[in-house]
């Protein structure tokens, strides 16, 4: 079942998805956050880790395709992993180079959001990116993530040195984000 947005659908990934994956994995401007370089990805490990997942019943992760709801266009991915149910899960999203700026990553990271803590009912969503990603940080700190943790100069990229960056968004900052919302869940203390 997708998860529908105001601009976007999240709808699972499916095998024919593992070609527009991997291209936008290849990207260097798209992965600016990746340790991997130059990134080598192929249409294959895609399709291994989607069957992979498809096959194991663990509902650890969650991976979708963004859709542009007014085009019908493939326009990025967005995902959440390491979930530790009624606790904690780490997002990840890659758009394509074309939609930077629309709005549609933002829609895609507020739909996941509130299926994370609404349907989900977790504590706390973290996201990791670097110092030399404003675009990634920026819309982090738009939804109410804030920096939890920084590794100085942990990353080499182009020449330049960046600090990693682990972002959080905490339960009650998310719904005081969302006052049109109710948690119903209880508070922990």
């Amino acid at each position: 079942m997708p998860l529908e947005g105001e601009i976007v659908i999240l709808r699972e990934e499916q095998p024919e998805d593992m070609p527009l994956l991997t291209a936008l994995r290849n990207d260097l401007e798209t992965q600016a956050w990746s340790k991997t370089l130059p990134p080598d990805y192929t249409d294959t490990m895609h399709m291994k880790r989607f069957q992979d997942r498809e096959y194991s019943h663990d509902p650890l992760e969650g991976r979708f395709i963004m859709i542009a709801r007014a085009s019908g266009e493939f326009v990025g991915s967005i995902s959440y992993t390491g979930l530790k149910p009624r606790w904690s899960a780490t997002i990840g999203l890659m758009l394509e180079k074309k939609f930077w700026g629309t709005g549609l990553a933002f829609d895609a990271q507020e739909t996941l959001l509130k299926f994370l803590f609404m349907e989900l009912g977790l504590r706390v969503i973290r996201l990791f990116t670097n110092s030399g990603n404003p675009r990634a940080v920026g819309l982090a700190e738009k939804a109410g993530f804030k920096i939890a943790a920084r590794q100085r100069q942990a990353i080499f990229k182009n020449g330049e040195v960046f600090d990693n960056l682990i972002m959080d968004l905490l339960r009650e900052e998310y719904f005081s984000h969302h006052p049109q919302l109710v948690d119903n869940l209880p508070p922990l203390s």
